[in-house]
């Protein structure tokens, strides 16, 4: 059985075209309970051009009420389940932001502190913005009631114990990322530096799986035709775009044929691009998903996302591989929450043991095949003194 997938009428997204970041201001948001009584995932889908990806906040109950970990955007469907929550488990006390970068977890702070004016929001140290270099208040950040992580405690108290990684200098800014333990619960919180990329689509997206299906196509004139194929084949194109832009298996068309094919579409409109699709998948692309998703890769259990490894940590190897064994040599770990992708995923020391032992004995940060994309743009930063050259310890294969 099949469906078409058109958009409802009550959707409105008059300026898409000039700025093209998905869900174009719809965030419908999956709310799950992972820990009865302890902690939830809110998860809505973020990203440019459909190419979206889950992104989660993820709400742990402390004694002090609930503690908010890598906000999401506090939209009318958030707030009324984190008050339900409120009902329940306390207040929100805390709201945190562990990372220095990431601009889609720093954007949500302001609003979310907003809406929760007796919460204090805690920030890693070394933020940062660019071109130029703002204050935390400019930021949006609340100064009467932000703290630094690290500098000003931690929140939660004895029940959470947090490991930093970095600070890294990246050139433009600084690289500071907290994973923090649940202690009660063996609960792991990161924000990017660890995911568990999924073989099947995340659950999130059975609220809208119109970005599956727009990538699950050969040509701009075909229909969004919703099936469980579709949705798989849009998921593993999501992927291979997620994580290196360009991947070896995409060519681009000539324009004229790209907008010949729109004009042949039999259904257009915004949901689709009104037919406009310049992708070419080569007959291979099936595979080059197969080894990002492969277990060898790290990628079915926990593992770096390739676009972190080559434009992020191409020289910083040995101090994610010490961030790894710290967390690894924690007594209790049972379950990885990241701010993307799949959570909770099963872990123990063994499972860091596997992941250290894998990034020891391949090539670290490559330049060829989908990886090149990534390592020009290394590359290119390089060239202008944007970022640092790499060092004899971590030295990425050169292109």
């Amino acid at each position: 059985m099949t469906a078409t997938v058109t958009a409802p009428a009550d959707q409105h997204w008059p300026w898409w075209p000039l700025l093209p970041l998905y869900p174009y201001g719809r965030r419908p948001t999956l709310v799950r309970e992972l820990v009865p009584g302890r902690i939830w995932s809110f998860e809505q889908l973020h990203g440019v051009w459909y190419v979206a990806v889950p992104i989660r906040m993820t709400v742990v109950q402390v004694e002090e009420g609930l503690m908010l970990y890598s906000p999401i955007p506090p939209t009318g469907e958030v707030l009324q389940a984190l008050h339900q929550l409120e009902r329940q488990h306390g207040p929100v006390r805390s709201i945190v932001l562990a990372t220095s970068s990431g601009l889609e977890h720093k954007l949500p702070v302001p609003a979310m502190a907003r809406a929760f004016p007796s919460a204090t929001v805690w920030v890693s140290d070394c933020q940062w913005s660019f071109p130029l270099r703002l204050p935390g208040a400019w930021l949006g950040f609340p100064a009467e009631r932000t703290r630094v992580l690290g500098r000003d405690g931690y929140p939660g108290g004895d029940q959470l114990r947090w490991f930093p990684l970095g600070p890294l200098d990246l050139g433009l800014g600084t690289f500071l990322e907290l994973a923090c333990l649940d202690l009660a619960t063996g609960c792991l919180l990161v924000i990017d530096a660890l995911v568990s990329i999924p073989a099947v689509p995340p659950a999130v997206f059975d609220l809208d799986p119109t970005p599956l299906l727009f990538h699950a196509r050969e040509r701009g004139s075909e229909l969004l035709i919703d099936t469980s194929a579709n949705r798989l084949r849009g998921w593993k194109r999501i992927v291979l775009f997620a994580n290196f832009f360009r991947p070896a298996s995409v060519s681009i068309p000539a324009l004229p044929e790209i907008f010949s094919e729109a004009m042949a579409a039999r259904h257009r409109s915004n949901r689709n691009h009104f037919g406009f699709y310049p992708f070419r998948w080569s007959a291979d692309w099936e595979q080059q998903a197969g080894e990002l998703l492969a277990a060898g890769n790290g990628m079915n259990g926990i593992g770096i996302a390739p676009v972190l490894e080559r434009l992020v940590f191409p020289r910083s190897k040995r101090a994610y591989l010490e961030w790894l064994r710290h967390l690894g040599s924690q007594d209790g770990l049972s379950k990885l929450i990241s701010a993307h992708y799949a959570a909770p995923v099963e872990v123990c020391a063994l499972t860091f043991k596997q992941l250290i032992a894998g990034i020891e004995h391949r090539c670290w940060a490559l330049s060829e095949g989908s990886w090149q994309v990534l390592a020009s743009i290394d590359n290119s930063l390089i060239r202008l003194g944007i970022v640092p050259h790499p060092s004899s310890e971590d030295h990425p294969p050169s292109s």
